[in-house]
């Protein structure tokens, strides 16, 4: 059976992907500074037969390794993170992702020579914790290029995500006029006063939106002293949806309604940075069944239901453009907070090592499935563009 081979070529390469992951975790390197560990994935494939792409899109710790077999066939694409939390580390499981994804990727390289044709695109993917790496890649048509999008990802269960929450994050400056606030307070128009309204217009309209959104909001700079009437005042908001067409239709158009009457009451005036959007993942149903009966197969930890909405992330904006999953591969003890200790602690166990092997099956058992079944394919692209339709409609 192929996905033996497969299997057996993992657990032969496990040493060089295990000694990845742990000097990824002893060189941890905050988003768009991720460069040894570019470096320690980049050579690793370029030595394997990949044709290697540093700096993608002026992103320098970016990256596109591509291996193509004959003519045609599907574009498989797997990404990989590996950006560390500042002031603690890889306490995210994000030096795992590389070193399984490379084995992935080399485990099916030997397969397509032999059996059949198609393209392996590993894309390495900077900044997920702070800067939207896979964003910045999007905006300039990377990540369209493929079929399917396979993740990994460090978990207290293995299981997959149905979908996730599309979130906008602005910066709102209000612009007013100072006066004393004791001896002229009528001359001034308080930037923070509008401020003050924009927090209580959006807690009006919690009442009025859908329940699975979400409204954040906090004060982002100290007004000044008490007795002068600020002229400048500044909020960070995040508005929030498991539903990107609702994101964009409904709650963002009421929140700049929201700005705006704030301002209109103050007599002060607004501008609205958004910093930016991640989009909810659409759906796919059928992906996940197949990653799933690998782990299945594999007999990969604590396998469980797939978590039917989590939090953002910029993998959502991949699942936007393309159909994707992410594999969450037990390591931790189960009810562990990911960006916690326990999450650092247990990043050079022999948990984490098993699960690099059992996530770097998995994807490679999904995407020969992929691969060597188009009824596969085609069933999964399918659902994808349903699904993506029936969204305007819910």
């Amino acid at each position: 059976m192929l996905k033996e081979v497969m299997f057996r070529d993992i657990d032969g390469i496990r040493n060089e992907m295990t000694a990845m992951a742990d000097d990824i975790f002893d060189h941890p390197e905050i988003g768009l500074e991720e460069f040894h560990a570019q470096k320690v994935l980049t050579d690793w494939l370029e030595k394997e037969g990949f044709a290697v792409e540093r700096g993608v899109v002026g992103v320098e710790t970016a990256f596109k390794a591509v291996y193509r077999h004959g003519e045609g066939g599907p574009n498989i694409g797997l990404l990989c993170e590996y950006d560390a939390l500042p002031g603690i580390g890889h306490a995210c499981g994000h030096h795992m992702q590389g070193p399984g994804i490379c084995g992935t990727a080399v485990a099916l390289k030997k397969i397509l020579d032999d059996k059949c044709n198609g393209k392996i695109i590993v894309y390495g993917t900077p900044a997920e914790e702070s800067g939207g790496g896979k964003i910045i890649l999007l905006e300039d048509g990377y990540l369209k290029d493929i079929d399917v999008a396979l993740m990994l990802h460090g978990s207290p269960t293995t299981c997959v995500d149905v979908k996730s929450m599309a979130a906008a994050s602005m910066t709102v400056t209000f612009h007013g006029k100072s006066a004393h606030a004791a001896l002229k307070p009528e001359a001034g128009r308080s930037a923070f006063d509008a401020l003050l309204l924009s927090f209580n217009g959006l807690e009006f309209l919690r009442e009025h939106v859908r329940e699975d959104s979400r409204i954040h909001y906090t004060m982002k700079e100290l007004p000044g002293p008490a007795n002068i009437v600020p002229a400048k005042a500044v909020g960070a908001f995040s508005v929030r949806s498991y539903n990107s067409v609702y994101l964009h239709d409904e709650l963002l158009p009421r929140f700049c309604d929201v700005m705006r009457g704030a301002a209109i009451m103050t007599g002060t005036s607004y501008e609205i940075k958004t910093e930016r959007i991640l989009e909810g993942k659409v759906p796919a149903y059928s992906l996940n069944e197949i990653v799933m009966e690998n782990a299945r197969l594999v007999g990969a930890p604590r396998i469980r239901a797939p978590r039917e909405k989590t939090g953002s992330s910029d993998f959502g904006n991949v699942m936007y453009e393309v159909p994707g999953c992410c594999i969450r591969i037990a390591f931790v003890p189960e009810g562990t907070s990911s960006h916690s200790q326990m999450f650092l602690d247990m990043g050079l166990t022999e948990e984490a090592h098993q699960a690099i092997l059992y996530a770097a099956k998995i994807l490679a058992g999904t995407a020969w499935d992929l691969l060597s079944d188009n009824e596969h394919m085609e069933t999964v692209k399918n659902e994808f563009r349903e699904n993506k339709a029936r969204l305007k409609n819910m």
